[in-house]
């Protein structure tokens, strides 16, 4: 049997936002909102906030129960200042905390993601099935023989 962590993370968060492009919605503030306080511009990509949401879902899918402070660091980044003088020390700064919150809460309304008390938040059977037969149709995409036996 297939699960997510067999399968490699890149094709499954791009299979995985093309389901959820189908049963989320993008809000209309998303395509005009940076994704970090380090961030001049908001994101280039035309279906960013899918393959964020694919991406949250498989982080909660590992990592959880995880909640939104946690995601927010783990999707920041760390600005070590200009190439030339590196006389100061790197600075990390976090991920917007909104665009999370609101991936978040648009999963749990699709039956993905449910809390779990206050430790965060957790996938559902119904999102680890999703998960699971995702990566079962990426293995199969990938042709790889050696992968063949998960199938």
């Amino acid at each position: 049997m297939v699960t997510l962590y067999d399968a490699p993370a890149d094709e499954l968060i791009e299979e995985l936002s093309a389901i959820l492009a189908e049963r989320l919605e993008e809000p209309e503030w998303a395509s005009y909102t940076k994704t970090g306080t380090d961030r001049e511009l908001p994101p280039e990509q035309e279906d960013f906030w899918f393959r964020r949401a694919a991406s949250v879902l498989r982080k909660v899918a590992m990592d959880g129960p995880v909640g939104v402070e946690s995601l927010s660091s783990a999707y920041g980044d760390t600005k070590r200042g200009s190439n030339r003088y590196q006389v100061a020390p790197a600075h990390k700064t976090d991920a917007s905390k909104k665009i999370i919150r609101t991936i978040l809460q648009q999963l749990e309304e699709e039956g993905l993601v449910s809390q779990e008390g206050s430790a965060g938040r957790i996938a559902t059977p119904e999102g680890r099935s999703l998960l699971d037969g995702t990566a079962g149709d990426v293995i199969e995409d990938l042709g790889d023989p050696a992968l063949e036996r998960y199938v």
